[in-house]
């Protein structure tokens, strides 16, 4: 929220968070949902029927830091897309190309080739869901599979990352917000 505040007029909270359970009335007063570690998740018909509201009514979530890591208890990919299934019934998961709006909504991003990876290994994967299956309508959700993009912005001002990698990772997280609340 910082980088945001730097960059545009959003006025986002850098000194609290909000943190809500997807079937919380509250969610509805935020356009944007962040979810991690998606490949842990388990949802109940009630959470789904309500995400799938927030969904359905013009709220967008992204989705990160997650991969097939089976040997932590996580569910990996398989676990997310069937709690997915649970929310939007017939849901399709769309590979994302750099050519996709998201990637050009402030920050010109033509290749995956400056995501950063932490420490995870090989691509990074990145999905969307879109309105109605359809790639012509509303991206509902972005998917970073297989990457921990929110790495990149927690440990920017500890040093922890390189300051190049970190920008990269920004770059990603101004973009999918700035989209967001336009679309």
């Amino acid at each position: 929220m910082q980088i945001m505040n730097e960059v545009s007029y959003l006025g986002g909270h850098v000194e609290d968070s909000v943190v809500l359970a997807m079937d919380d009335p509250e969610l509805f007063k935020y356009p944007i949902a962040y979810m991690t570690e998606a490949s842990y998740w388990q949802t109940t018909d009630t959470e789904a029927a309500a995400f799938r509201a927030y969904l359905q009514k013009g709220g967008f979530v992204i989705f990160d830091d997650f991969r097939d890591d089976f040997g932590r208890g996580s569910g990996g990919w398989q676990n997310f897309a069937d709690n997915m299934n649970r929310v939007l019934p017939g849901v399709k998961f769309i590979d994302l190309d750099p050519t996709q709006p998201i990637f050009h909504s402030f920050f010109e991003i033509d290749s995956f080739d400056i995501i950063p990876q932490s420490y995870d290994f090989g691509r990074p994967v990145l999905r969307g869901i879109f309105e109605d299956n359809d790639p012509k309508k509303r991206l509902m959700a972005l998917v970073n599979f297989s990457t921990d993009i929110s790495d990149f912005w927690e440990f920017s001002a500890t040093g922890f990352r390189p300051i190049d990698e970190s920008n990269q990772a920004y770059k990603l997280g101004v973009n999918y917000i700035m989209y967001a609340l336009t679309h």
